[in-house]
C-alpha cells in the first residue's frame, strides 16, 4: 500500500510538471497523421502497368521488386502521376524518391516548403499533411557502407525541419554535424583506443566507407512539452513508420541502420525498437524509452545512452503510470544501456556539437568502430 501511495505521488508530480511548473511549456494536442501517403486512391486505380502495390498493405520488399520489374519509361511515368505515392513508398529505388518529392513539393506551391525542391536537396520523403513530414538524406545512401537515422523530438516538421536555429541542433542541423563528424579521423581522446563508456571501440583503421545520415521527421511530434510529451500516443504512431521506414532502407539494399533517438524521439525508437532491424540504438536527452530496461526493448541492436549534465530532460520523473510518462532513465545503471560521454554537452540540444565527447563517440558508433 505505501509502494502505491509513492507510485501515485510520483505520477501527479508528473502531470504537475507536464502542465506547465518547473520551467516546462505547455504545449497543444497534436493529430497524429497516419495511414497512406495522399495520392493513394488514384495510385491504386492506375491499372496502366497493372496493379500496382498498395501503399498501405504492400511491404517494402513486394514494392522494391514491382519497381525492379519496370523499364525506366514506366517508372518515369508513375512518378510524374503520383508523385506523393512514390516520393513516400518505402522500397521504391532512393533516385525516384528524390525526383518524386521534388515534384511533390513543387506542386505544393507553398512558401515554406520552397526549400526542399532545391536540386541539391536529397529528400527521401515528404508529406504535406498535418505540420508536414520530410526526410532527408545527407551523402550518397545507395553506396553508402553504413546509414545513420536521426529521429527527433517535439516541435520539428517539415517547415521546422531545417529551419534557422543553433548550429548543429533540430533534425538537419544534426544530420550534418554527424555526417561532417564521420568524415574526420579519429583522434585520440575519450573514444579512441579506449571505451565509450563501458564499450570498447576499435582502435584500428577507420571502417571502409562513406556514411550517409537520414534527418528522418517522418511523425507527427509534440508541439511544446505538454500532455502529448508525456504520453505514447504520438510516439506509438511514429514507431509504426518508423518501422517501415527502416524496412524500407533494407528493402533497397542500405546497411542495417544506426538510430540517433533525441528526446521524446527516444520514446519513438523505445516503441520501434523489436520491429526494426537496427545495428545500434541511441538516446540522447531521452524522457525514458517505454521499457525499464535495454533487455526489455526486445532487440538485437546494441543499446547506448546518453545525458548531458545540465540538459533539463533530468528533471523530469522516470515515472509510467496511467499512460503518462515513459518509465526508466535510460542512462541509470540498472537500464543496462552503454553509456555515451556526454559531460561537455550543454543544455538539451548540444549533444552534436562539434568538439563534444557526444559527437566524437556518435561518430564512431555510426561508422561501425565500436565493437
Amino acid at each position: 500500500m505505501r509502494r502505491f501511495g509513492r507510485t501515485l505521488v510520483t505520477a501527479a508530480l508528473a502531470v504537475t510538471v507536464v502542465g506547465g511548473t518547473a520551467g516546462w511549456a505547455s504545449g497543444e494536442s497534436q493529430s497524429a497523421v497516419t495511414g497512406p501517403p495522399p495520392g493513394t486512391a488514384a495510385w491504386r486505380a492506375d491499372t496502366a502497368y497493372g496493379p500496382l502495390p498498395d501503399p498501405a498493405t504492400a511491404t517494402p520488399h513486394e514494392v522494391a521488386r514491382f519497381f525492379a520489374g519496370l523499364d525506366d519509361a514506366a517508372r518515369t511515368a508513375l512518378v510524374r502521376t503520383h508523385p506523393l505515392v512514390v516520393g513516400n513508398l518505402d522500397g521504391a529505388p532512393v533516385p525516384l524518391r528524390y525526383e518524386a518529392n521534388r515534384l511533390a513539393v513543387v506542386a505544393t506551391g507553398e512558401a515554406r516548403y520552397a526549400s526542399l525542391a532545391a536540386p541539391d536537396r536529397r529528400i527521401l520523403a515528404f508529406d504535406p499533411r498535418g505540420r508536414g513530414q520530410v526526410a532527408e538524406v545527407f551523402g550518397d545512401l545507395e553506396h553508402a557502407a553504413h546509414v545513420s537515422v536521426i529521429v527527433p523530438g517535439s516541435d520539428n516538421d517539415a517547415t521546422s525541419h531545417d529551419a534557422r536555429r543553433a548550429p548543429h541542433t533540430g533534425p538537419a542541423g544534426m544530420a550534418r554535424a554527424l555526417r561532417t563528424a564521420t568524415e574526420t579521423p579519429l583522434a585520440d581522446g575519450p573514444v579512441a583506443g579506449g571505451s565509450v563508456a563501458g564499450g570498447p571501440v576499435a582502435a584500428g583503421p577507420v571502417a571502409a566507407g562513406p556514411v550517409a545520415v537520414i534527418a528522418w521527421t517522418g511523425y507527427t511530434t509534440p508541439v511544446g512539452v505538454g500532455l502529448d510529451a508525456a504520453d505514447g500516443r504520438l510516439a506509438a504512431a511514429g514507431a509504426l513508420r518508423l518501422a517501415r521506414f527502416t524496412a524500407g532502407l533494407d528493402a533497397v539494399g542500405a546497411p542495417d541502420p544506426v538510430l540517433f533517438c533525441h528526446s521524446y524521439g527516444s520514446v519513438v525508437c523505445g516503441l520501434a525498437a523489436r520491429h526494426t532491424d537496427a545495428a545500434d540504438i541511441v538516446a540522447l536527452g531521452s524522457p525514458g524509452m517505454r521499457a525499464d530496461t535495454a533487455d526489455d526493448l526486445r532487440t538485437g541492436a546494441r543499446v547506448w545512452a546518453g545525458r548531458g549534465p545540465s540538459d533539463w530532460i533530468a528533471d523530469v520523473p522516470n515515472v509510467s503510470f496511467a499512460g503518462i510518462g515513459h518509465g526508466a532513465d535510460p542512462t541509470s545503471a540498472a537500464f543496462g544501456a552503454r553509456r555515451v560521454p556526454a559531460a561537455d554537452v550543454r543544455g538539451h540540444a548540444g549533444y552534436f556539437t562539434p568538439g563534444t565527447q557526444s559527437l566524437a563517440a556518435f561518430a564512431a558508433i555510426a561508422k561501425g568502430e565500436v565493437r
